[in-house]
């Protein structure tokens, strides 16, 4: 490989404490490092794997909780040319014990879950390292090695950009979780992409509060520190706690899921934290008067469409914005087709599969040849999700297409027809399934949680549908419910189904 040309996670670590020596790197509780400080232990720590062992292509699991050690381990894994993966640390035995099968990891790293742990152990390949990252009476753990002096820097590794680095564990939607394996590429130009959408300059602080399993939150700590900033940790989201980092490290940005303002709001009632520094969506009043309302693309149209496998964003809505599509235009980096059953590209305004190529496209999946064979088809990453190019050239995204509803020949995308209720005042949230039916093969049915304090019938309910779109999509039937069942953010569309007599779905 010529190294003229390459550039790694690991390249990047190194440059930084060149460029940014003094600048605080990550901050989590008690622990402050800056970008050189922050080096010297990633040089450690990748001296260490390598002493055990640890090479190219060989994996390093991560299961706990969010640390500044989750992206020490990244850089350190990166530097060696080992693939790291951070998993769901409340994850059960079971779970765990087929991640460690599955994905055979060189060394396991462990923070707070010992129960867990130790009984998912027992099943591991012996030949398994595991190092606890948090002390405690364990041998060989992660501190003990960064104690220990390096006798000289570690010499530089030839390690291929294209080779994966980071790998992230996937919904289980197929029956099963798959890794899927991003390359330094992959993961640095979507760094640069989001930098650009997001508008990170110096001095961006990033609070890590979501999962760091999850791409949402791995992203932005990946931009954070690939553009010099600082990434401030906190173990799980924590309301007070958060809103005591915004207002000491000057936090300009975090992951916020739809509950997360108000509690923030509830937090800071008082006003006793000094919010200003966060750049945010409008919301609320008293949540606009605590924050800074972000009037930029991005914070005029949050999000767009993406998936793990494309190392997060897909399309951005901040492209978009004022366009006939609801999910904006693609990444800078990616090319996006709206393709048939036949992978032929289909015209505007027609329905198909969301296919995409470009740099930062996953590698494929671990140990998944027959799948990645199928996903890679034609030269094109499909995403499995159906959308839709708008006249204007934007993107609609529709649904998964697993999940598309035929009734009397008729298509119907569920994401479609839960917009449309979701639309209705009375409604706090919902998902739709297809069910059996004798006459038209399948019809629809909307499970319905209803606002506190408010009332709805499935009449006012179907008849709000009725008005906004084509009758044959409207839910033919309607269960209510206290909550809709949640796989990660999305709904469990498989415990639905078994519940409310779900199934006949169309192969696409």
């Amino acid at each position: 490989m010529e190294l003229l040309h390459s550039l790694t996670l690991g390249d990047i670590a190194r440059e930084n404490r060149r460029s940014r020596p003094l600048s605080t790197a990550v901050v989590d509780g008690a622990v402050r490092l800056t970008y050189e400080q922050l080096d010297d232990r990633v040089d450690r720590l990748a001296q260490a794997l390598a002493a055990q062992g640890v090479g190219a292509g060989d994996r390093v699991l991560w299961v706990g909780r969010n640390s500044f050690r989750v992206l020490e381990s990244l850089l350190a894994a990166a530097r060696i040319g080992a693939v790291f993966c951070p998993v769901n640390w409340r994850q059960s035995r079971a779970e765990l014990e087929f991640v460690l099968k599955d994905f055979a990891p060189r060394v396991v790293l462990w923070e707070g879950v010992d129960d867990t742990v130790a009984a998912a152990r027992e099943s591991a390949a012996p030949e398994t390292l595991w190092a606890r990252a948090d002390g405690g009476e364990w041998d060989n753990t992660y501190e003990r090695w960064l104690a220990r002096p390096a006798d000289a820097p570690l010499p530089e590794i030839d390690v291929d950009p294209s080779s994966p680095c980071l790998a992230l564990y996937t919904a289980a939607f197929s029956g099963q979780p798959n890794a899927a394996l991003l390359s330094h590429t992959a993961v640095i130009t979507h760094n640069l992409s989001l930098a650009l959408m997001r508008q990170i300059e110096e001095g961006f602080a990033y609070l890590n509060c979501g999962p760091l399993f999850h791409v949402g939150t791995m992203m932005f700590c990946t931009a954070t520190f690939h553009l010099g900033g600082t990434n401030v940790f906190m173990p799980a989201f924590d309301p007070a706690e958060a809103c005591r980092l915004i207002e000491a490290e000057r936090c300009q940005a975090m992951l916020l899921f739809p509950p997360m303002p108000d509690q923030l709001v509830e937090a800071n009632s008082c006003g006793q934290y000094d919010l200003t520094s966060l750049r945010a969506p409008a919301g609320s009043d008293a949540w606009n008067a605590m924050i800074t309302v972000d009037d930029t693309p991005w914070g005029r149209a949050l999000g767009g469409y993406g998936q793990t496998e494309v190392g997060g964003m897909l399309t951005y809505s901040a492209l978009g914005i004022g366009g006939l599509g609801t999910h904006g235009r693609p990444s800078p980096f990616l090319q996006v087709r709206i393709v048939g059953p036949e992978g032929r590209e289909l015209p505007a305004e027609e329905v198909g599969e969301i296919v995409a190529r470009g740099p930062h496209v996953m590698s494929g999946y671990y140990a998944r040849p027959e799948l990645n064979a199928a996903r890679q088809s034609g030269g094109w990453h499909h995403t499995g999700d159906l959308g839709r190019r708008e006249k204007d050239g934007t993107i609609t995204f529709i649904g998964p297409k697993l999940r598309m509803i035929k009734s009397g020949g008729e298509n119907i995308y569920p994401a479609e027809v839960e917009r449309c209720i979701n639309a209705h005042p009375a409604v706090a949230e919902c998902a739709v399934i297809g069910v059996p039916d004798a006459k038209w093969g399948q019809s629809v049915k909307a499970i319905v949680v209803v606002q506190n304090g408010a009332q709805a019938t499935q009449q006012e309910i179907t008849d709000h549908c009725r008005e906004r779109m084509a009758s044959y999509k409207k839910p033919q039937s309607m269960e209510f419910v206290d909550a809709v069942p949640r796989r990660g953010m999305a709904p469990d569309y498989d415990e639905l189904d078994a519940r409310f007599g779900g199934g006949g779905y169309p192969i696409f």
